[in-house]
């Protein structure tokens, strides 16, 4: 057996993907109840606390950033924080809390409607990138297409 495994009972699992039949195995039901739980931590609760301001303040706004220059990507934003100092867990999607992303890589019409909405606009050199030389998904499914799908998609 894999030393990653030790501890756990073996299955089809250890051979193939099969998350169902890893849960059959090794899936102990808890019987207890809720003693074992902690109060919330000062850090969390002063964490949380900043988290609920900037979702007011959100509220109130619709939006409070949104990055026109850099896509989605796992790795396209700087660390972004909450607050530094009490954060046990990292990783925001940005580099700002609630500061929203754009995806194009669905369909580059819906981003410009949704920047519009807020009153932003994307990027000029991505608007041209995705406009002349970037295929969405959208694009591609649609190009391939004949003209009765076409059609009954257009009919919804």
């Amino acid at each position: 057996m894999n030393i990653y495994w030790r501890g756990f009972k073996e299955g089809n699992w250890c051979r193939n993907i099969d998350v169902s039949d890893f849960i059959k195995l090794n899936y102990s039901p808890y019987f207890g109840n809720e003693d074992f739980l902690e109060t919330v931590s000062k850090k969390t609760s002063t964490i949380w606390n900043k988290c609920l301001d900037l979702l007011k303040k959100e509220l109130k706004n619709k939006v409070l950033d949104i990055d026109v220059y850099h896509m989605s990507g796992i790795n396209n934003f700087d660390a972004g924080y909450i607050d530094k100092d009490n954060e046990v867990i990292f990783g925001l999607q940005t580099d700002k809390p609630l500061k929203r992303i754009v995806n194009p890589y669905g369909g580059i019409r819906l981003v410009f409607k949704e920047l519009k909405t807020y009153g932003y606009r994307l990027d000029p050199i991505t608007e041209k990138h995705f406009l002349e030389f970037r295929k969405t998904h959208n694009d591609g499914v649609f190009e391939v297409y004949d003209k009765s799908i076409r059609k009954a998609r257009h009919n919804g």
